[in-house]
């Protein structure tokens, strides 16, 4: 039986900063009842648009603690774990306070740019090391290194503690080589907003997405739409959305989100170097967007 905690619509959560540069927590607070209450069906703190590389380890484990507190069982709780000093990595799960969380989002080591058989030997001691159930991160753009279907789809076979992939590779028929020659129960995500219908389409089973952030009662009907096979609905109602997620990613992200997130008042635009805030022109257009589809 698959995985169903981590099917669906996750939050891939921002963090929220003050002027000064400091946590944000009641930010963080507001941003989580704001994905809960739009629909989300699960969190995932400390990913990429959590600007996880500009957080201490002290703060790291601080948005931990207060996401479990905050959300308080309303819904699954994923946390980022990755890195590309693989025997750190493993130290740092064996040690890790597994309490109110479900599983571990990894990415693929950064940087380096192992080989194939490299990825699976890093994500094989990850799974032995690992207290909780892993989800594999494939996102090229940011590595500098794709893991291919193949790879992705060995480690669903011979590693049980592996339990899904967020594939953030936008190639197609990668994501539909993986969900044709996967474990039966192994959970394939959408990592990318524009696509996740298309990846429904497929046979795949959610998203870990940004845009739920910004716009989530919207996002989550189009995800619920195609998840019980309605995908002309689901389009239709993507039409809405279409120009305002491609607008989130313009300068990357979280810029886009973060700015969208202060336009509605929920967060600062605050973000840590070497991230800066959405230029004016980026602003304005989001206000037009927000305004023009009713996604307030």
């Amino acid at each position: 039986m698959k995985y169903d905690k981590i099917c669906g619509v996750g939050a891939a959560m921002i963090t929220p900063f003050k002027a000064d540069g400091s946590l944000d927590k009641e930010a963080l607070c507001r941003m989580l009842d704001y994905v809960i209450e739009g629909g989300a069906d699960y969190i995932v703190a400390l990913g990429t648009t959590a600007e996880t590389p500009t957080l201490t380890a002290e703060e790291k484990h601080e948005i931990i603690d207060l996401t479990r507190r905050h959300v308080a069982g309303r819904v699954p709780v994923v946390v980022g774990m990755g890195g590309n000093n693989t025997a750190e990595l493993c130290r740092q799960l064996r040690e890790m306070d597994t309490e109110g969380l479900v599983a571990v989002l990894s990415v693929t080591p950064y940087y380096n740019k192992p080989s194939q058989e490299g990825l699976y030997q890093h994500y094989k001691a990850v799974a032995e090391a690992s207290p909780l159930p892993v989800i594999l991160y494939n996102v090229p753009g940011r590595t500098g290194v794709n893991m291919t279907a193949e790879t992705t789809c060995r480690l669903s076979h011979d590693c049980p503690n592996i339990v899904a992939v967020k594939e953030a590779s936008g190639k197609i028929d990668q994501i539909e080589q993986i969900i044709k020659c996967k474990r039966e129960d192994f959970v394939v995500l959408s990592g990318d907003d524009g696509i996740t219908i298309d990846v429904i389409r497929k046979g795949g089973d959610g998203v870990i997405s940004v845009a739920v952030d910004a716009f989530p009662e919207k996002f989550c009907e189009v995800v619920n739409l195609a998840r019980e096979g309605r995908f002309d609905e689901a389009d239709k109602a993507y039409e809405s959305l279409n120009d305002a997620v491609c607008a989130l990613f313009e300068q990357g992200n979280p810029v886009g989100v973060k700015a969208a997130l202060s336009i509605k008042g929920i967060v600062g635009n605050n973000l840590r170097l070497p991230l800066v805030p959405a230029t004016e022109l980026l602003i304005k257009k989001l206000e037009k967007l927000i305004c023009e589809y009713d996604l307030r």
